[in-house]
């Protein structure tokens, strides 16, 4: 089955950027992701048919070859311009072969040459991988198994996005008559961690704090992506205050500096004993 126009499976432009075109395919990957359409065999094919169209369209040089008419939607080699699969001696009591004979005494082997496709491009291989919140903040290497069994250490730079695809090239299938071997296509899903959400390249956290720690102040350890650190709480810290740690959100990559972790403090009063009670009750707010 010949694959779609890739500019019509991801719904952009000819004349789309490089940028406009990693977003429509992030946002389709997301939505046909075998993950989230378990047993959909329908999204199944979207999703095989958006990665080959990012294939073609993510790849300068491919693209290029595209709009050239130099390949097909597959990848392929196409046929030489203006050929139209002509039959040699089709009705003319001249056999193919000797046609061929007789182009190749004349021209040189022109008609063979002809009909010869050029080496083919193996295909691509789609994998899922799935990594930790932590592996995704910090950066980390994988290990994944390709569908012909080979296996492969995959690097995981600080700060992948959930549904980012990382191409290893020529790691996918072998050509079928001497060409490049195809790429191995690793779209990462990052698991969600209860603890931190992502801002950009910082981070989130809300923390519980004492009534005594929030009132007077005071060092807490504040668990972070990278390990546990030590932090002081300002004497007076009120519920929705926010305190900040340099350095402790996404780390630096492709020349950005480290992001920061902002934490969120919520005071927890828990179960009063006696002399607090007693203290509340005769106790006037001085904003009261």
């Amino acid at each position: 089955m010949n694959a779609q126009n890739p500019y019509t499976v991801l719904g952009v432009s000819k004349t789309a950027s490089q940028d406009e075109i990693r977003k429509a395919y992030r946002k389709l990957a997301k939505q046909y992701h075998p993950d989230r359409n378990q047993g959909n065999a329908h999204a199944e094919e979207n999703f095989k048919a958006v990665n080959q169209a990012n294939d073609i369209l993510s790849d300068p040089e491919k693209r290029a070859r595209f709009d050239r008419g130099e390949i097909d939607a597959n990848g392929q080699e196409c046929a030489p311009h203006g050929y139209s699969g002509f039959n040699p001696g089709a009705g003319s009591g001249m056999g193919a072969e000797d046609l061929g004979d007789l182009f190749s005494s004349v021209f040189g082997g022109f008609g063979n040459h002809t009909r010869r496709r050029g080496p083919q491009k193996g295909s691509n291989f789609s994998i899922t991988l799935n990594i930790r919140f932590q592996d995704a903040v910090n950066g980390t290497t994988s290990r994944v198994t390709l569908p012909n069994n080979n296996t492969l250490d995959v690097r995981i730079p600080p700060g992948i996005e959930n549904g980012q695809v990382i191409r290893l090239r020529g790691k996918g299938a072998a050509s079928p008559n001497n060409g490049p071997a195809g790429d191995a296509l690793i779209t990462v899903t990052i698991t969600p961690d209860p603890t931190f959400t992502r801002d950009g390249n910082d981070l989130r956290e809300t923390l519980s704090i004492d009534l005594k720690t929030a009132v007077f102040g005071g060092p807490i350890m504040v668990p972070t992506p990278s390990g546990t650190v030590r932090m002081t709480i300002p004497a007076g810290s009120d519920s929705g205050s926010v305190l900040r740690l340099r350095g402790k959100g996404i780390q630096a990559h492709r020349g950005k500096p480290a992001g920061n972790l902002y934490v969120t403090l919520q005071v927890k009063i828990g179960k009063p004993d006696a002399a607090l009670e007693e203290f509340l009750k005769n106790w006037t707010p001085q904003n009261a």
